[in-house]
């Protein structure tokens, strides 16, 4: 049984109280084909219009090389764990339509919606994904090319988690902590802000 797996108020599918971010990984590789119905997963994601205004840079651990320029684009801290993993993953997304070079509102939602699909598809196929904000925009601009009107968002780290025993103090402790999360009235609202919808307030018996 996986211990992360989340205690839900109301039922929900199996696979999504099975997900969760390790900052622990096996010394394990992916095997491509793994990899390509990920972000087959993510090509399929809804989005505004239909432009897909995501974009992903890969690096394994088996090149060297390219997984050290995608390791660079993260902040040290991030550094510190994540160059464990066996796949690094750089996000970037269009912030203009090409339909019309207006700026595109959706363009991090649906950078996220697709980033969902793709880990939804990962925790299927036994995989684990830790996404981070903690990245260096600039520096990947830099290191990838990455043209005006398109930023790098967020990385991904992904792999098979390591059992929590076997890792160092540090990461054992935030691999076995619990994973809180805020009741359902704490954000879903009738009427005016704050107001808890009677759809998700239990009744007192």
């Amino acid at each position: 049984m996986n211990p992360k797996r989340a205690t839900t108020d109301y039922a929900i599918n199996r696979i999504l109280t099975e997900r969760w971010s390790p900052y622990g990984f096996e010394n394990r590789p992916v095997i491509e084909a793994d990899l390509r119905s990920l972000f087959e997963a993510a090509r399929w994601a809804a989005s505004s219009y239909n432009e897909q205004p995501w974009y992903f840079f890969v690096a394994t651990r088996e090149n060297p090389a390219e997984f050290d320029r995608l390791l660079s684009c993260l902040v040290e801290a991030n550094q510190a764990w994540a160059k464990a993993a066996p796949v690094l993953v750089l996000a970037v997304a269009s912030l203009r339509f090409a339909r019309n070079d207006k700026e595109n509102r959706a363009a991090a939602h649906d950078l996220g919606m697709a980033s969902a699909n793709l880990v939804v598809e990962a925790t299927v196929r036994g995989l684990s994904v830790h996404q981070m904000i903690g990245i260096l925009p600039e520096q990947a601009r830099q290191v990838y090319q990455i043209p005006e009107h398109y930023e790098a968002w967020t990385a991904m780290a992904i792999g098979y988690h390591a059992d929590p025993a076997k890792l160092p103090a540090d990461l054992k402790a935030r691999d076995l902590a619990p994973r809180p999360r805020k009741a359902l009235p704490e954000f879903v609202f009738t009427g005016q802000w704050g107001k808890a919808s009677a759809l998700v307030v239990k009744p007192v018996i």
